[in-house]
């Protein structure tokens, strides 16, 4: 095939703003979908073209017709040996499809309805050949209620209504969180669903974010309570109280959804009301949410419905929770000047219009060990002088308490292997080791590194994980790779040779990523991860989103179709990756590895090509 087929966009004819359709401005759709599925323990790879030309449509019981492609992912996922569930595939005609119509006419609605499930027009499935045990619901839901427990946090399991149907959500929060005024994302059919679908990671993300507004508190953790064991929960008892809530009582009608709030070894149940924050009836007060900007508005452009919410009952104070942590008026902005619910705000506040005096921080490993830190503005601490930056701003270390790398070492993991708990990412360099740059002679340094964990923090807090990434070795990346006939792009940079900058970021950084075979280098294209295991774990957990966007932009170029026999894994890159980024030191290098060999680059002014070749030893890349 030269090209790919093609229609119209149904949305515009080619001037609407980018970004607003899917056509990007082009006004032509792409008539083709590639399902692949790849293993990635084999290298082995399935794919499937599907075009106008092979849709077998069949009647569907609601009605009309339509294609279901579920059966040819599986008997791909069989031909490449991975063992995983497939959710359906199904590209529905449009209404005016019929089988008696003219082969023309038939050709052309079939187009129109690829083009629209093609969404994206490149669907990969990556696994293994063996599949991951099944999710227990109720072991599940009692690890996420005592770690709940271990982290002085709230579980929040929550049902909302969507139609005549109830969609399902678990999560954290720190007390106090208004209820989001979106829907979750993504929403589940039930309970049991839901816990599948949500793991520790996954209810932690976006904790920032719901517990904006929070009212921070200081923490008074009681040690003798992880010595209680966990309280036994029953997932088909709370999921039954939670739709009895969102029934509403009798002659009070509907309500649009209900909580079971877990916070201090219990449950706690209510509905959620419309209309705005709850009065917190423990005499705490709550404010509205912002929202991400990215989330205030569907994919195809048009605004979100939000519906503000309120608890019909906030539970009870926890007995973990202490005085209000001490606050003070953001000197940045002015109250008039916020712009609430967008996520253009104050860099000193967030849009929050205070600032913290504390900064509460909770190291964990994520199963049954915990530290908790208060930092506190003001508190005088010796500190030793390290160095004078430009301008004059000297640069001292706080003790070993205000080093979280030192508390590394309690948990078994490295400095690098600290992250933040709400969307893994890593912990700045002077953060991490204790560095305060002060602005002024006989500046707080406490003050200036709580002020130095970001704006914002939900209710004060700073929950890091102590705890090493999970991820394979990166010949099984560059070996998927290839299998899918894409670019592995490694960038490196060895700053372990580089002079002494306590500020910055030292070590050897890392970053991971699939590109398209033709894909340049660019200027931007820089190391960000503290270790290669973070990149690659990093990369694989990002697969869903980066590969669909290496299928080519215009939409008359056909997305490729690839396929791989099992192969055994290619030698490890890494020890030549590290030589040659020791011979580059301060330097950052990016190394593209494809089917046809790799190429090096230098990033100096620009993107500089040192080498290419199937094989490239060290002595050509001095």
């Amino acid at each position: 095939m030269t090209g790919a087929p093609t229609v119209a966009c149904p949305a515009c004819d080619g001037t609407a703003p980018a970004g607003r359709h899917r056509c990007a401005r082009r006004g032509l759709r792409r008539a083709q979908l590639v399902l692949t599925v790849a293993n990635l323990d084999t290298g082995a790879v399935a794919s499937h073209e599907v075009l106008p030309s092979n849709l077998d449509p069949r009647p569907v019981a609601a009605g009309g017709w339509a294609v279901d492609l579920t059966p040819r992912v599986r008997e791909l996922a069989a031909e490449a040996g991975v063992t995983a569930t497939v959710e359906p595939v199904v590209v529905p005609m449009p209404e005016a499809w019929r089988p008696d119509l003219p082969a023309a006419d038939r050709h052309e609605l079939a187009a129109r309805a690829l083009a629209e499930a093609a969404r994206p027009a490149w669907r990969v499935w990556v696994g293994r050949s063996a599949a991951s045990p099944p999710v227990d619901p109720a072991r599940r839901l009692g690890r996420l209620c005592a770690l709940a427990d271990l982290l002085l946090l709230d579980l929040v399991v929550e049902a909302r209504r969507h139609g005549d149907a109830l969609r399902w959500a678990v999560r954290y929060e720190v007390p106090g969180s208004p209820v989001p005024g979106l829907p979750p994302e993504p929403g589940y059919a039930d309970l049991a669903a839901a816990l599948a679908g949500t793991d520790v990671a996954d209810a932690l993300t976006g904790l920032g974010e719901r517990g904006r507004d929070a009212p921070a508190r200081q923490l008074r953790p009681d040690p003798l309570r992880l010595l209680i064991p966990g309280a036994t929960v029953n997932v088909a008892r709370v999921a039954r109280r939670v739709r009895a809530d969102c029934a509403g009582r009798a002659g009070g009608g509907r309500l649009p959804g209900a909580q079971a709030v877990w916070r201090d070894g219990r449950w706690w149940h209510t509905g959620l009301r419309p209309g705005g924050p709850a009065p917190d009836l423990a005499g705490q007060p709550t404010g509205p949410r912002r929202s991400r900007l990215s989330r205030l508005h569907r994919p195809d452009g048009l605004p979100r419905n939000r519906m503000p919410l309120r608890r019909a009952v906030e539970p009870p104070d926890p007995p973990w929770l202490g005085e209000p942590v001490p606050s003070r008026p953001c000197p940045a902005c002015r109250p008039a000047a916020r712009r609430v619910g967008w996520a253009l705000s104050c860099a000193t506040c967030a849009g929050t219009g205070r600032v913290h005096q504390a900064a509460l921080v909770t190291l964990t490993d994520l199963r049954c060990r915990v530290v908790h830190l208060a930092w506190r503005a003001g508190v005088p601490e010796p500190v030793s002088a390290v160095s004078v930056r430009p301008g004059g701003r000297s640069v001292v270390r706080l003790p070993d308490r205000y080093r979280l790398g030192a508390w590394a070492t309690v948990f078994g993991v490295r400095p690098e292997d600290l992250a933040e708990a709400d969307g893994g990412h890593a912990l700045p360099p002077d953060v991490r080791d204790g560095y305060v740059g002060l602005p002024w002679a006989g500046a707080d340094p406490v003050g200036e590194q709580v002020a130095a964990v970001g704006p914002a923090l939900p209710a004060a807090r700073l929950l890091v994980t102590a705890v090493r990434p999970d991820a394979p070795p990166l010949a099984e990346l560059l070996r998927l790779a290839c299998g899918l006939d894409l670019a592995l792009l490694v960038n490196v940079l060895d700053l372990r040779r580089h002079p002494a900058a306590p500020m910055r970021a030292h070590g050897v950084l890392w970053s991971v990523d699939l590109r398209a075979p033709a894909a340049p280098v660019c200027p931007d294209d820089l190391p960000d991860r503290p270790s290669l295991a973070a990149a690659v774990a990093h990369c694989l957990e990002c697969l869903d989103v980066t590969l669909p966007e290496t299928a080519p932009a215009d939409p008359g170029t056909p997305v490729p179709v690839p396929r791989s026999t099992p192969c055994p894994l290619p030698p490890d890159p890494v020890p030549w990756l590290r030589r040659l980024a020791a011979r580059h030191a301060g330097r950052p290098l990016s190394v593209r590895f494809t089917r046809a060999g790799r190429t090096v680059h230098r990033h100096d002014d620009g993107v500089r090509l040192l080498a290419e070749g199937v094989d490239l030893p060290d002595r050509r890349l001095t």
